[in-house]
């Protein structure tokens, strides 16, 4: 879908939800913020969003859904978490729950499936249990062939909607031995099962979205007939780490939407609270962390809408894409709101205040993005696994081959550009060294030269000519962090693998691919996102937030970068639209002088 088409969809949801501050609109902050209060399901608001037909866009059209561009899907689950969460992330289980039947089930149960979801039937995932966490290698759960079928034998716990959803996919071990092909998938529909044998496990309750279901299940015995095994026997957790990478991707949609709602209230007391005889946003120093804050958004979506478009453009290096996505988000965003809360103060306490009530929820839905499928330690240790093959192409790449990585990095970049159709089955777990994105950095910071030079207005001119310079020596920092890996190998041998080193070599590689990311998205779609972008101060502020990981006392911009940062920030404010590179109209409004 078009950058165009997309944002008129998206802008069609928005009219249907209305404005969150309206307690008249279908969705408002008044009603996310009583079921959050009362830690209860949002059964309603699930369903009025299926009533639009939102789960039909993270469906195959093969079986009767809409899905063709991941990224459809992730957009408007973005929208939905700008108002609430935790009504985003009940959907947005149903359709993880449902990716091995995507990647590998027969053409009856995928349409049954799909048949199922578009009546309003609900999925969980149940991968993780109890004892073990991440390590899914060391799950308990065993299914013992018998003639028609399985008996299924075990717990489940911590998973999302385990006690609503009408079917759950269990991976389970049915080989005694385990190891990487001991597992298998199973569709347990508990409607089919008999009376009492699938036993819910005591919902927890949480510290953020606290509305949703967490929770689990107990088998004792359960038969579960051949036909409901997803794929071959022993693929289980092949099935489990492409899921994954699907996962990691779209949950960052969690965290941009509630960045984007917590900027914007935070942005709305700034521009009406005076304090000293000044309103708060013009105060320099509270000034500089709403700015700042907003070029962390802009990174965060720059990286994120990459990651999303690679799992169909460049699915083999979707191994890399997804762990530096759910890594560096969450953690970005994490920094940003703590900005934000700086310059909110007291108010961000206010649980019932009508307009900024809600930024407190926000700030702690966000939190749960960082374990949910996947947590940080997880994604690292996935980087640094393939570190020494991404800086080696990073750092001595010819030329011949970053031009061949520009060339198919413009079908992620390029927001217009058609994307082949999904076929999660081909995403690799092993990138084998590619990450295009960082490859062809110096081809992508060449085309930002060549649109400095050409813009008609001056500061834009030496604005974006300053952020081709920092994108140079940002570029430059794969040649230390390979340098660094070097003498790490030589005084650890084997064991840096498991180092504490290796793990902060992979924490500023997946910086630099962001920073990388943010350059790419601005000469890829310049075309596309209309006049404007990318903005020279908007993408200079947000390569200094990258270049302040790295080298955390070192500013580059001044006064007047972050001026015009406050002016394109209340220029999207104002329109309103999204806080996002992509042109998508929003309903917002402020609230009166208090």
């Amino acid at each position: 879908m078009n950058a165009g088409k997309l944002a008129s969809l998206a802008g069609e949801l928005e009219d249907y939800l209305g404005d969150p501050h309206d307690d008249r609109s279908r969705m408002p902050f008044a009603r996310v913020l009583e079921h959050d209060e009362r830690e209860q399901y949002p059964h309603g608001m699930v369903s009025l969003l299926q009533d639009w037909g939102l789960h039909h866009y993270c469906l195959p059209e093969r079986w009767g859904g809409r899905a063709g561009d991941v990224e459809v899907g992730f957009q408007l689950v973005r929208l939905v978490a700008r108002r609430d969460p935790t009504t985003a992330t009940a959907l947005m289980i149903t359709n993880v729950a449902f990716m091995p039947t995507w990647i590998a089930a027969t053409d009856e149960q995928g349409r049954a499936a799909v048949d199922a979801i578009n009546h309003g039937g609900r999925m969980a995932w149940g991968l993780t249990e109890r004892e073990h966490g991440s390590d899914i290698l060391a799950n308990e759960m065993r299914a013992e062939k018998v003639p028609g079928g399985y008996v299924l034998t075990g717990e489940k716990w911590l998973i999302g909607n385990a006690t609503v959803a009408d079917v759950v996919s269990v991976q389970a071990r049915t080989d005694p031995r385990g190891g990487p092909g001991g597992w298998s998938v199973f569709a347990v529909d508990k409607r089919r099962c008999p009376a009492g044998s699938v036993m819910p496990l005591p919902a927890e309750r949480l510290h953020g979205l606290r509305a949703i279901d967490m929770s689990g299940i107990r088998l004792d015995g359960v038969f579960v007939p051949e036909e409901c095994r997803i794929g071959a026997e022993g693929q289980g957790l092949e099935l489990a780490l492409q899921g994954a990478q699907v996962a990691r991707t779209v949950i960052c949609a969690i965290a941009l939407g509630a960045v984007d709602t917590a900027l914007r209230v935070t942005l709305d007391f700034a521009e009406q609270r005076s304090i000293f005889g000044r309103k708060v946003a013009d105060i320099p120093y509270s000034r500089r962390q709403l700015a700042e804050s907003f070029a962390d958004l802009m990174v965060a979506d720059a990286v994120s809408t990459a990651a999303v478009r690679s799992l169909q453009a460049v699915p083999e290096q979707a191994s890399v894409f997804s762990s530096v996505v759910k890594y560096f988000v969450p953690t970005l965003l994490d920094r940003t709101m703590a900005q934000l809360s700086v310059v909110l103060g007291a108010r961000q306490y206010l649980r019932a205040h009508p307009h900024y009530g809600v930024y407190q929820k926000m700030l702690r839905d966000l939190l749960a993005v960082h374990f949910v499928d996947g947590n940080t330690v997880v994604n690292l240790k996935n980087v640094g696994a393939q570190l020494d093959g991404l800086l080696a192409a990073a750092v001595s790449a010819d030329d011949a081959t970053r031009a061949e990585a520009a060339e198919r990095a413009s079908g992620v970049y390029d927001a217009d550009a058609p994307l082949p159709v999904w076929e999660p089955h081909r995403q690799l777990l092993v990138s084998r060294g590619r990450d295009d994105t960082v490859v062809s950095l110096p081809v992508a910071v060449e085309r930002l030269r060549a649109m400095a030079a050409r813009h008609g207005d001056r500061r834009q001119r030496e604005w974006l000519g300053r952020a081709a310079d920092l994108a140079v020596r940002l570029s430059g920092e794969f040649a230390r962090l390979r340098a660094e890996l070097d003498l790490l190998k030589r005084a650890q041998g084997r064991g840096y693998g498991a180092s504490a080193e290796l793990f902060r070599l992979a924490e500023r590689y997946c910086a630099l691919h962001a920073a990388a990311a943010s350059v790419q998205l601005a000469v890829g779609s310049a075309r596309v996102f209309g006049e404007g972008f990318p903005d020279g101060a908007v993408l200079l502020l947000s390569l200094e937030r990258v270049w302040r990981l790295l080298h955390p006392t070192e500013t580059v911009t001044d006064p007047e970068v972050v001026d015009r940062v406050m002016e394109v920030l209340r220029d999207l404010h104002t329109a309103p639209r999204l806080f996002s590179a992509r042109p998508v109209p929003v309903r917002a409004s402020a609230p009166g002088p208090e």
